[in-house]
């Protein structure tokens, strides 16, 4: 499963993925596949491969106007959301021939696990002079004035300052409108408005002032085809924030990718992180933005070290009000498979999202805190840094005492825990982090107290047996 979408539905949580991939669980830790790959009797869609359909016109096969540089399908990124006017479940995906010409699209099911039927392209990429005429671009921006933005003199599509148009979500904001952010890389990522009463895009006024191009929407962030791709928005009513996660790096095994978040009050920005900064064009090395919440890892308990976790997606459960992020993860075991993984977050004091070591198994946070002698004592800890390489993070001892000291090899530093809850600050380094405290059980099954917190963009996670 690469790109997990998650959402919950009919008593289940199921999760979309590329190459026409979904799976379903009742616990969030063993899935099982309900369809996976390109073939016509794959259950998720209905009519993907009729021709009558004009899945692939744009991008996404060798028979495309833009045809694929390895004359294989790509179907990538899918996205699926309840849509509350219509009472239908609507799936954003994309089909995608290069790596800057790409096609938005959609589908919808009167179920969740479909088959879904396609219904239209929203949005293209890539295009050229020679091919801008197969787009709907010039219904919103004239001829003279496309060709001089999204097309370079040389003739290729100005990616630096627009999108690839791939890895679509949609989400609510706290109104009751319906948004959708996208891209990757290129130009950076954008968002949309969607009409609720038809589930396409809305788009918008020009206003470079703001950032808006009356075809792609708003850029939020990125550009300067720096790494930066899978963005999801979720809004959180506890903090009143909208949540903006994205990947950075590459994808293998060795990229450094990794899960970024950026946060803001309103829809369309802005998107800052906890020095109240989001990479723009121009912006150079960018590892220095965003809180990054996971990248390469290794913790006692795991079989194998994490490697390049990135492209999530994440949820606030229905029946529990309990917060997850489900993201792809590969493995140091000198391959490139991947599988899905769901963690518990939760929200520091200052509302920034801090989540847990370890996969979930139905963990429950002690909501007036722990008693001294959980909590103290020593810990494997490692700190995730902001580098974007394929570093591990591999754990150190430290020990928090009864008298609020950390110590560790030639390390020195103080924490704190708030009374009557799970809140905690941890010093040391010169680096103050604020997190929380949570018991639960490691993926080898063994109970353990942990604590994730976060401070500088960086996060800790703490582990103790």
């Amino acid at each position: 499963m690469h790109d997990p979408s998650i959402i919950q539905a009919d008593g289940k949580y199921y999760i979309f993925g590329s190459h026409m991939t979904e799976a379903y669980s009742e616990d969030l830790r063993s899935w099982t596949y309900y369809g996976n790959g390109y073939s016509k009797t794959n259950p998720i869609f209905a009519d993907l491969f009729d021709s009558t359909a004009h899945v692939f016109d744009y991008a996404g096969s060798k028979k495309s106007i833009i045809p694929t540089d390895d004359h294989k399908f790509h179907v990538w990124a899918p996205d699926v959301i309840f849509n509350k006017a219509l009472q239908k479940y609507f799936m954003y995906f994309c089909t995608s021939s290069t790596w800057n010409a790409s096609n938005l699209c959609y589908a919808t099911s009167d179920q969740v696990q479909g088959p879904y039927t396609w219904q239209g392209a929203l949005i293209c990429s890539g295009f050229t002079q020679g091919t801008i005429d197969s787009t709907d671009v010039l219904d919103y921006v004239n001829k003279s004035d496309a060709e001089k933005k999204y097309i370079t003199k040389s003739n290729e599509y100005n990616f630096n300052e627009y999108p690839n148009a791939i890895d679509p979500t949609a989400f609510y904001d706290k109104d009751g409108k319906m948004w959708m952010v996208y891209g990757s890389w290129s130009g950076g990522i954008f968002l949309l408005q969607l009409d609720e009463k038809t589930g396409k895009v809305i788009h918008p006024a020009a206003d470079a002032d703001h950032n808006v191009d009356a075809y792609f929407g708003k850029r939020l962030i990125g550009g300067g085809h720096k790494s930066i791709e899978g963005p999801y928005i979720l809004y959180d009513p506890d903090s009143d924030y909208y949540y903006l996660y994205v990947s950075y790096g590459s994808l293998t095994r060795e990229g450094g990718y990794q899960i970024r978040v950026f946060r803001s009050k309103t829809v369309n920005g802005d998107y800052t992180d906890m020095n109240g900064q989001s990479p723009q064009p121009g912006s150079g090395d960018h590892s220095s933005f965003g809180l990054k919440m996971s990248g390469n890892y290794f913790l006692p308990g795991l079989e194998k070290t994490y490697m390049a976790t990135g492209h999530n997606s994440a949820m606030i459960d229905a029946d529990n009000d309990k917060k997850y992020i489900c993201y792809h993860t590969r493995f140091d075991n000198g391959s490139e498979n991947h599988e899905p993984r769901v963690k518990q977050y939760f929200l520091n004091q200052e509302g920034w999202p801090c989540m847990l070591p370890y996969a979930t198994a139905g963990e429950t946070i002690a909501d007036a805190g722990y008693d001294l002698s959980e909590i103290t004592g020593e810990y494997y800890v490692i700190n995730q840094g902001t580098g974007i390489d394929k570093t591990i993070a591999e754990p150190i001892k430290l020990v928090l005492s009864k008298r609020g000291k950390v110590y560790g090899k030639n390390i020195t530093g103080t924490w704190t825990k708030t009374k009557g809850s799970y809140y905690m600050t941890l010093t040391y380094d010169a680096h103050t982090y604020s997190g929380i405290f949570c018991k639960m059980q490691d993926e080898a099954g063994t109970p353990v107290m942990t604590f994730s917190a976060v401070g500088e963009n960086e996060s800790i996670w703490g582990v103790r047996y």
